[in-house]
């Protein structure tokens, strides 16, 4: 059996800079130990799977470990291309996942996506997370992620953590965030324990950053940047209990699986 896959970079305009993710139509599900293998396989820090229903799409993520509920640039990157390279003729995809519906728009050259908002809230500083992350936060809060608020830009920056002592700690990833220089906001993303060090860019922890953000910064559109070493930029806005995360999207491989 062929499978087609393509990798695109998400929340980006040029090509190796953004967040990869591979992506595989398929015309069924496989038995999820093949999906599982095949995103160990490609060792990205995502690969998507979708079926095309009637008027939606299934879609599912999965990390090199294990697959999760939630995953921003794999997202992005399934609807570029269902857009650009399946070319389907609509302006909206509604993507059914374990997150519930999940929309993505085409807005000229950006994607939208419409996303549940996770408000994070305080929370203690788990035993040996400082350090495990090599600096005190002045604030820890919790959604599905651990919040980890900076005093600037530059500690962000400047974190080099221990991931072997991450795994220990019981947490799906860690945000590590603080106000920007330039951008409203900036953040970096670890998943150790999902077999994913450091994320380039990462949507889904935006489903936390943007509400935290919009309350201490009084504003509902942000600017946002992931200042890992690829970089990504992610236009956000707040809208209740949802959120939109927007970006661009560069196709890098177009190829096929022997399965």
């Amino acid at each position: 059996m062929k499978l087609p896959i393509y990798q695109v970079d998400a929340f980006t305009s040029k090509l190796f800079g953004g967040n990869p993710a591979a992506i595989c139509p398929l015309e069924y599900w496989l038995e999820e130990s093949v999906m599982q293998s095949i995103a160990a396989e490609n060792n990205l820090a995502e690969t998507a799977f979708f079926i095309k229903k009637e008027n939606y799409y299934e879609l599912r993520w999965f990390t090199p470990e294990a697959e999760v509920d939630l995953c921003g640039h794999a997202t992005l990157a399934s609807a570029y291309v269902i857009f650009n390279i399946l070319k389907s003729e609509i302006d909206k995809i509604t993507f059914q996942t374990k997150s519930g519906k999940l929309e993505v728009t085409k807005r000229n050259d950006l994607l939208v996506m419409n996303f549940p908002s996770r408000k994070p809230v305080a929370t203690e500083i788990p035993e040996g997370l400082i350090e495990a992350i090599g600096k005190e936060p002045k604030e820890v809060l919790q959604a599905r992620d651990l919040l980890m608020v900076y005093n600037s830009e530059e500690d962000v920056l400047s974190l080099q953590p221990d991931f072997m002592l991450l795994k220990k700690i019981d947490c799906f990833g860690y945000i590590a965030t603080a106000k920007g220089n330039e951008a409203d906001f900036v953040s970096r993303f670890f998943a150790p324990k999902e077999g994913i060090n450091e994320d380039p860019v990462t949507g889904s922890s935006h489903s936390t950053l943007i509400p935290f953000w919009a309350e201490r910064l009084g504003k509902n559109e942000l600017l946002a940047r992931q200042i890992s070493k690829r970089g990504g930029e992610l236009f956000c806005k707040l809208f209740g209990d949802r959120v939109e995360i927007a970006g661009n999207a560069v196709l890098y491989l177009t190829g096929s699986i022997k399965i």
